[in-house]
């Protein structure tokens, strides 16, 4: 860069750099400082251990655009004499393609576009100086760069046909593994065609001389079967290519287009489907494809059915185990219960840092510390496998996390409980609870396929303390065989036609019970 003078063109010119290759490298004093000044505005990023090397930030990419490089500088294929230039991506026509493009290969691709920049050249079809050209090959390219905001991409341009473009994509995507064999069967018959619509000499097989002088091929020059040119063109056997071609003849396109990607896109498969008459070749795909869903749902069927019945043999353990927990009226259970509903009496803190009021509770409280001894070790009342759920206000949450893991107990997730009406508080004005859900041990959990619970409920707040019967209702679909335990619970909470008044639960705490006239 010596013939740069200001330090506006050193800037624009290592900016260019930067763009083009994906990187630039600082030569002397002044272009360190220049990439100093750039890193500073967001325009480039020092690399971590190569103090003179530098890569464009995403802020570079979207707002500096490469302009095409002087012929000086223009990247080279060594193998073909091409000289690769930087083009408008607008002035770029994709048309009809024989694969759509990948977002899986263009997210992949991202990450080094933007880090080394564009290294392979795309190829269209048509002059530099053309306004409009097609894209032959490089499709995953062009869509990485135009998804990544450029303006410009590097390419090779080619003067050939319609059909020398449709050889060229056909045999970029011949030369990928992940080809399936529905794909490959179309591509090949598709290139056979083309193949023998340049060189009719060649149909019987044979290898041919040309009596006409076909794109760049001299009159006397020998022209290769369809077969020996394709494998030599792709890479692969010339008995691949025999066997794919027999496929695309044998099988017609619709059929084969509905098979792509699906499971019975193999070659056994369409081995099987070559011999069926071609006027029946749809009729039976589509019979295949209809039974191999009906076999899915049947596995699925199978696989749900063989989770129920884990989760009936568990949940049958572990009630064994609650029966035989220690249950003394007036006690703690012990080992008991293998649901847990708990709503604890929290040590109310003073509302008004003035008057030191509090608010007051018809009921004792109890303090953190004595909460998490209350169920800790072997006074736990839930059985070794067990989930609890845990309601908490949001300024108690790190009590209540504290509380349940001195219980044996980690968090897995929460319920919002949305009040709707706004209340008071110290540093915010709350309006929501949290019903935290833990577990221990082996508990089954839900399956797949129950209906879980929405993260937030709303519905009004009613008396102090008390909650949403939703709450308990949701717990017993999810675990309607297993026994439950309330703690704190108050019996002015239970209302006629309570789902906890079905047996199943059972209660303890200072108010704890059933309403008068209720079974409990």
């Amino acid at each position: 860069m010596n013939n740069i003078t200001t330090a506006r063109e050193r800037a624009a010119a290592l900016m260019d750099i930067a763009i083009r290759e994906g990187r630039v490298r600082s030569a002397d004093h002044n272009e360190r400082k220049t990439c100093i000044k750039l890193n500073v505005k967001g325009m480039l990023r020092r690399d971590g251990k190569d103090a003179d090397l530098w890569y464009p930030t995403d802020i570079a990419i979207k707002k500096h655009r490469p302009t095409p490089a002087p012929a000086s500088e223009t990247a080279t294929d060594r193998s073909q004499g091409r000289m690769a230039v930087w083009r408008d991506i607008a002035s770029i026509e994709i048309g009809t393609r024989l694969r759509l493009a990948d977002q899986a290969k263009v997210d992949t691709l991202k990450p080094s576009f933007l880090e080394i920049g564009q290294k392979t050249p795309i190829t269209v079809q048509g002059q530099e100086g053309d306004e409009r050209v097609k894209l032959s090959a490089g499709l995953h390219r062009l869509e990485t760069a135009r998804q990544l905001g450029w303006e410009k991409v590097l390419c090779f341009h080619e003067a050939f046909d319609d059909l020398d473009r449709e050889l060229w994509e056909i045999d970029e995507n011949l030369c990928r593994a992940e080809l399936t064999a529905a794909d490959r069967a179309l591509f090949i018959a598709r290139r056979k065609e083309i193949y023998l619509e340049k060189h009719p000499e060649t149909d019987h097989g044979g290898d041919r001389k040309s009596s006409r002088q076909l794109g760049d091929l001299k009159n006397d020059r020998e022209i290769k079967r369809f077969t020996v040119a394709t494998a030599e063109a792709t890479g692969q056997s010339e008995r691949a290519i025999q066997r794919d071609a027999s496929r695309g003849e044998k099988i017609v396109d619709m059929a084969l287009h509905r098979l792509r990607g699906s499971r019975l896109d193999n070659g056994s498969f369409l081995d099987r489907l070559k011999q069926v008459p071609q006027d029946k070749q749809v009729l039976y795909v589509e019979a295949a494809l209809a039974d191999e869903k009906r076999k899915a749902a049947d596995a699925k069927e199978n696989r749900t059915k063989r989770l129920q019945h884990s989760r009936m043999i568990r949940t049958a353990v572990i009630n064994h185990i609650a029966e035989q927990g220690k249950r003394v009226a007036g006690e703690m259970p012990r080992a008991a219960f293998a649901v847990g509903y708990c709503d604890v009496p929290w040590q109310q803190e003073a509302w008004s840092d003035e008057t030191g009021q509090d608010k007051g509770l018809p009921y004792p409280s109890m303090t953190v510390d004595e909460l998490m001894a209350l169920c800790a070790g072997d006074r736990s009342p839930f059985t070794q496998d067990a989930i609890l759920y845990f309601w908490t206000t949001t300024n108690r949450l790190d009590d209540a996390l504290r509380i349940v893991k001195a219980w044996g107990f980690t968090y897995v997730s929460m319920i919002t409980w949305d009040k709707v009406n706004i209340g008071m508080g110290r540093w915010v004005r709350d309006r929501t609870e949290h019903l935290i859900i833990c577990k221990r041990g082996n508990f089954p959990g839900i399956d797949l396929y129950t209906a879980k619970p929405e993260s937030l409920y709303s519905e009004v707040k009613t008396k102090h303390s008390r909650k949403p019967v939703w709450f308990a209702e949701e717990i017993e679909r999810l675990f309607p065989d297993m026994r439950k335990l309330e703690l704190f619970q108050r019996k002015e909470s239970l209302q006629p036609g309570d789902i906890r008044l079905n047996g199943k639960w059972e209660f303890w705490g200072n108010q704890a019970g059933a309403p008068e006239g209720e079974a409990a």
